[in-house]
């Protein structure tokens, strides 16, 4: 029988950290070529928005998922024992050193509940992974946003903020920076590093690090025992649809880690599969050669049509729209780019409005994009 009154049910007090997760905007993904398809009818879709490796995957991940395809009623080995062993070996690190994740977010997340609570304060940079701030909010922890310097990350304000604020647990690095594309060298984040006291965790979030091995800082492990090194097989991989990423820490964070993630929050299907990426590096070498050499044409093209854009070190690339008319706006190029069949990210959330993020695609989906590009900007 039902109630003949009914009261809205009041999350507040059931919610340590309500007020600050309501002033949270739910996280927006790259467009889906499928939604595209429903709302504009356009079946030919370039899709340069999410940062995914336009090559696909390696062929020996679509044998390594097809042999686990018999197994899908068994639970997946809830330590990956073989993805971990692969990934010491290749990092150079022991394996009670290791994390996994369902996808690097998920790594994230779970350091920043290990480590932040409501009195604490977590530090970012201006124009970085819009999952930092929202990471601080879930926590009901303060985010501290440090401005940006030309688009990448000022370790030496940031440094001044942590010194400032005695009750920072964590700071966020992304190195590349998405999506500024930004790069600090290994001598920055030493530096840095010895600046910060050992009771506060940095976090370097190394997405990208497959398109530049010259930012690769896995050596800081061996100097620092509260740094934390974030990667993911989701870019370079091209294992995106599913979810895996793992974490290079000392072992007594590693261990904390662990207690805290879910048994079994990596597929075994996505095991497989990041192993025997891993095993395959001359597809990553091939990706990242065919990601230079799309870069520096696509570098070009924008050159020649007066736009500027950020010398980047990922496979993506941060372009400016600022033309002399009016009515020629980062949102309206967006728009008209959706309405012919072309994905690219707009970047207002981050607080750069006329800006757009497009990530390097094959030669075919840039040259779409670029004579696409050019239709829009020429069109009286």
């Amino acid at each position: 029988m039902q109630s003949s009154h009914s009261t809205e049910l009041n999350l507040s007090p059931l919610v340590p950290a309500y007020d600050s997760i309501l002033e949270l905007i739910p996280y927006q993904a790259g467009k889906p070529v499928e939604e595209l398809t429903r709302e504009y009818g356009v079946s030919d879709v370039v899709k340069l928005a999410s940062n995914e490796n336009p090559r696909g995957c390696s062929p020996h991940v679509t044998l390594a998922i097809t042999e686990q395809l018999g197994q899908l009623a068994r639970y997946p080995d809830g330590n990956g024992y073989y993805l971990k062993q692969a990934l010491a070996d290749f990092n150079d690190v022991r394996v009670d050193q290791i994390t996994l994740g369902n996808g690097s977010d998920d790594l994230l997340d779970i350091l920043a509940r290990s480590f932040a609570g409501a009195d604490d304060a977590i530090i970012y940079s201006q124009y970085a992974f819009i999952v930092y701030p929202m990471l601080a909010k879930m926590q009901g922890a303060t985010g501290i946003e440090v401005p940006a310097h030309r688009f990448g990350h000022d370790l030496k304000a940031m440094s001044e903020a942590v010194q400032d604020n005695p009750n920072t647990k964590m700071v966020f690095i992304a190195n590349p920076n998405n999506p500024t594309g930004t790069q600090l060298s290994h001598q920055e984040l030493q530096a840095f590093m010895g600046s910060v006291p050992r009771s506060v965790l940095v976090v370097l979030d190394e997405a990208y690090i497959e398109y530049s091995p010259e930012s690769n800082n896995r050596a800081l492990l061996d100097e620092f025992d509260n740094v934390v090194i974030v990667r993911t097989f989701s870019k370079a991989y091209g294992l995106a649809g599913l979810r895996v990423g793992y974490a290079l820490s000392s072992v007594p964070v590693a261990d904390l880690l662990n207690r805290i993630r879910q048994p079994f929050n990596v597929s075994r299907v996505a095991l497989a599969a990041a192993a025997a990426a891993l095993n395959d590096q001359d597809f990553i070498e091939k990706t990242r050669l065919t990601n230079q050499e799309q870069m520096r044409w696509l570098e070009k093209q924008f050159d020649a049509l007066g736009l500027g854009f950020i010398k980047s070190h990922a496979n993506f690339i941060m372009v400016e729209i600022e033309v002399e008319m009016e009515d020629i706006t980062a949102a309206s190029i967006h728009q008209a780019l959706l309405e012919q069949g072309v994905i690219v990210r707009p970047l207002e959330g981050y607080g750069l409005p006329n800006w757009l993020r497009i990530t390097v695609g094959i030669a075919e989906d840039n040259m779409r994009l670029i004579d696409t590009l050019r239709s829009i900007l020429t069109d009286d």
